[in-house]
């Protein structure tokens, strides 16, 4: 026999407002400490992808060049990364960018990870992964961001 629990009538209003305000607090996002955590790591995030990897790109430094050459596309291809890497970079310390820009940068690092393997023997495959898992990280924290963006661009169309 299955046993029935009733909730008294004087406690369901509390329950419904404990439930209301657990769901809220899920929606509001990312604890304080998260939070703080998570805005570093994208500063991080973007003052490498700024200076170190989009840089010499954009100058068009011999050896960026020298590797874009081995992937056989040429400069256009090396300024066109620098130039969606440094985009990436201040798109992810712009507030209601961030997540969609983790989620775009998550495609680059696959792309960087696919050329690493088939055009450089996985020399340095290890690189793209490590930034893809903190791409990954920043994406699903601010994913709340992500959604809010969508809603405004929607309600522009």
């Amino acid at each position: 026999m299955s046993e029935v629990t009733t909730i008294p009538a004087q406690t369901a209003p509390a329950a419904a407002s404990a439930a209301v305000s657990a769901s809220s607090t899920a929606q509001a996002g990312p604890s304080r400490r998260t939070d703080i955590t998570v805005r570093t790591l994208q500063i991080v995030l973007a003052l490498f992808l700024a200076v170190p990897s989009a840089g010499p790109k954009l100058i068009g430094h011999s050896v960026a060049a020298e590797s874009f050459d081995a992937i056989g596309f040429g400069d256009w291809f090396m300024y066109f990364t620098g130039a969606l890497e440094l985009a990436g970079a201040v798109a992810l310390v712009i507030p209601i960018l961030s997540g969609v820009s983790a989620i775009a940068l998550i495609g680059l690092m696959i792309g960087a990870l696919i050329t690493q393997v088939t055009v450089f023997d996985g020399e340095n495959a290890l690189t793209p992964v490590i930034f893809l898992v903190l791409f990954a990280v920043v994406a699903w924290v601010r994913r709340q961001k992500t959604v809010e963006l969508v809603a405004l661009v929607r309600r522009r169309i």
